[in-house]
């Protein structure tokens, strides 16, 4: 088997959209530093939206990016919750999954504190397989064959294979 051929987990996204910066956006990034171990970065509002009141600059939610060992125990950790089912929508043409969490409690030793209240998530997985580098770099940037990219239909199988999920129509 080429090893350039295996797909693999590139990085796990871990998101809550809060709507509005202060007390509740500080509240949700303290939620992701439980959940994730990891220190949460801001999300920034790029448009204008007048009915909202949402400015270009205007902080909206937090995210965390986990890679490697990380991103795997998250996913294996996030999976049960889900009673390890993801519908098939889930999964791009690209090969990534996406799936949501309605409440950080849900996550194990998690416990409610009603100073914090409850929160969601949408967590964001990428699949990818070796040498996709080259599409980001600055020196000699290439594009990546199709018969390389990961499909829907690899990534199900990937999914299924390791994780031991069930695809549901």
């Amino acid at each position: 088997m080429n090893a350039m051929r295996d797909i693999r987990v590139e990085k796990v996204t871990v998101n809550i959209g809060v709507g509005e910066a202060g007390e509740r956006l500080s509240k949700a990034q303290k939620v992701l530093e439980m959940v994730t171990g990891q220190k949460s970065v801001q999300t920034i509002s790029k448009n204008v939206n007048r009915d909202l009141g949402i400015r270009v600059g205007m902080p909206l939610g937090c995210k965390v990016t986990l890679r490697g060992d990380a991103a795997e125990e998250f996913i294996k950790k996030a999976l049960p919750i889900r009673e390890s089912k993801i519908y098939a929508y889930s999964f791009d043409r690209e090969g990534n999954m996406s799936f949501g969490i309605s409440d950080y409690t849900d996550f194990e030793g998690m416990r409610y504190d009603p100073e914090i209240g409850i929160f969601g998530m949408d967590i964001s997985v990428v699949l990818r397989r070796a040498g996709n580098r080259i599409t980001q770099r600055s020196i000699l940037k290439r594009k990546i064959p199709k018969s390389h990219r990961v499909d829907r239909g690899e990534a199900i199988q990937y999914m299924k294979e390791n994780y031991e999920i069930e695809v549901v129509e």
